[in-house]
């Protein structure tokens, strides 16, 4: 090859590698900016505290896919309690009206908004129990019932609709988690919980309908709290909760959304 051929090649060569140079730049320089766009995205969004009812616990991992989020689960006047005392908490919700007008009345949240209903069911480990009358004829001969104290809001419906069947029973427990996992555990032979906590345990119990439950639906408001140090990432998360795509998460867990 000549000198002037080796010359043009190397010229060529020269070149190509420079305009890679410059895409692989340019390549480089995008993703940096993608990245740092996502990352600015993130720390924007602050990490809030849910006090959240016991039931609603099957609802965690749907909302943490959407926030940074931690949650408080406990029995609704259990969550009043702490929030009156001082305890931190950005985002209240409550597993009936009564519960979140004691929030209000104390002066511990804004506005509530319902965005959920559920229901009572009746949910057991013995093929015999298929019926209430059924139950009350098996808890009189010796069968273990549970269910939730009337202080919260499960045990209130639970009053409402099987309290004149004069049912014994064994204890009376501050969530309806624990209701549901006396249970699961094999504690007790019978439990009032939620339709939605019969679903998550659909695995080991059989669920009862309870006559009248559609009449006694419980409603979830949600509330931003007054103590909030976070009231604008708060907001955005009730909205979250109130909107048409959470409503499929509602759906899916048993839940009934309120539009």
């Amino acid at each position: 090859m000549g000198h002037k051929a080796t010359k043009l090649v190397a010229t060529t060569l020269m070149a190509a590698l420079a305009v890679a140079g410059c895409s692989q730049s340019a390549e480089t320089t995008s993703a940096s900016n993608s990245s740092s766009a996502q990352a600015s995205d993130t720390q924007s969004q602050e990490q809030i505290l849910i006090m959240g009812a016991a039931s609603t616990r099957v609802l965690n991992d749907a909302i943490s896919k959407e926030f940074p989020v931690e949650f408080n689960n406990a029995g609704s006047s259990t969550l009043i309690s702490q929030l009156a005392e001082g305890a931190p908490g950005d985002l209240l919700i409550t597993a009936d009206r009564k519960a979140m007008d004691q929030a209000v009345e104390k002066d511990l949240v804004e506005e509530p908004t319902v965005f959920a209903t559920n229901e009572l069911v009746l949910v057991t480990t013995d093929p015999e129990i298929t019926s209430i009358d059924k139950l009350v004829e098996k808890a009189n001969a010796g069968a273990t019932v549970v269910a939730c104290d009337p202080q919260v809001p499960c045990g209130r419906v639970t009053e409402a609709l099987v309290g004149d069947k004069n049912i014994p029973f064994a204890s009376l427990e501050h969530s309806v988690t624990d209701t549901l996992g006396k249970v699961t555990s094999g504690e007790a032979d019978a439990g009032f919980v939620y339709s939605t906590d019969a679903i998550s345990a659909s695995d080991t119990v059989i669920t009862v309908p309870i006559p009248g439950a559609e009449k006694e639906k419980n409603e979830y408001p949600v509330a931003v709290t007054k103590s909030t140090q976070h009231p604008e990432q708060a907001q955005k998360v009730k909205e979250f909760l109130t909107s048409d795509k959470f409503a499929e998460v509602l759906e899916q867990y048993g839940f009934s959304p309120v539009r």
